[in-house]
């Protein structure tokens, strides 16, 4: 994975998703060579040359001040998530702390995700890998721990395994933000090698990861609403919050689920919990 190419296919991508009379320019009609805002009109909306915007644009952002960024943020309509990105793809990546840290969970993250008696709780890795869990998330996502361990990522179990079957409505939303999550994750992680090859990987790997992630988008996962359409239970509607830990080696997270208090799912996860 290039970072210059990276810079260059979000900015194209943001830039064709605008219309003229998105911003408040003029379109004089006529066919348009290409989709979306041209650079010239960009540019001129960011407040900078046409010459600094494509040399931005062929991946060249070494020398860009966080202002003009932000101006070309600003006028590509991007997100907080989207913004924090750009900046972060476009400077030189800086050595990712950790990156060869073990992937040995010490024993007080265990003990958490044991006690964690109605909650499904998974300990995650900055390459989406799984590498703690207790026994309610196995119960309702399934014996994802006898996986090998180079399949035993959430990417892999939204674009590759059965428990695609859990997700009969709602798949294609949850995969794209998990996708969209990825990106944040690429930007926050620059020079991180793992993280590159497992994305590369799922793209050779899965249609549909290569055409969700050629779309480029970025938004961070926060707080999700699943439902699931369990084979013990039936359907189990679940939140889940993402919770970042990050003085671990390798800016693990704790991914927790949890049902309406008494409600129908709440139910169904105590008899998860009891089997």
């Amino acid at each position: 994975m290039d970072d210059q190419t990276e810079l260059s296919d979000f900015l194209k991508s943001r830039r064709a998703r605008l219309r003229p009379e998105d911003v408040g320019l003029r379109d004089y009609g006529g066919v348009r060579r290409v989709a979306g805002l041209r650079r010239e009109e960009l540019a001129r909306l960011a407040g900078i040359s046409i010459a600094h915007y494509t040399r931005l644009e062929q991946g060249k952002g070494d020398s860009v001040s966080d202002e003009v960024l932000d101006a070309i943020g600003a006028a590509l309509r991007l997100d907080a998530d989207e913004s924090a990105y750009l900046h972060r793809i476009a400077r030189r990546p800086r050595p990712c702390a950790g990156a060869a840290a073990s992937t040995d969970v010490r024993p007080g993250l265990r003990y958490l995700l044991e006690s964690f008696v109605m909650t499904p709780a998974l300990l995650i890795g900055r390459h989406t890998q799984i590498v703690g869990w207790n026994r309610l998330a196995v119960a309702v996502f399934g014996d994802f721990p006898a996986l090998p361990e180079g399949r035993r990522t959430i990417s892999h179990l939204w674009f590759t395994e059965s428990y695609l079957q859990l997700h009969r409505t709602g798949w294609e939303q949850a995969a794209r933000e998990h996708v969209a999550h990825l990106r944040v994750l690429l930007g926050r992680y620059r020079g991180d090698a793992g993280l590159a090859a497992h994305i590369d990987h799922m793209r050779d790997l899965n249609a549909d990861f290569a055409r969700m992630w050629a779309e480029h988008p970025v938004a961070q996962v926060r707080d999700r609403e699943y439902v699931l359409h369990h084979p013990v239970v039936g359907e189990l509607t679940l939140h889940g919050e993402l919770i970042a830990l990050p003085d671990e080696p390798s800016c693990w997270g704790l991914d927790l689920f949890a049902a309406e208090p008494g409600s129908a799912s709440e139910q169904a996860l105590r008899k998860l919990a009891s089997l």
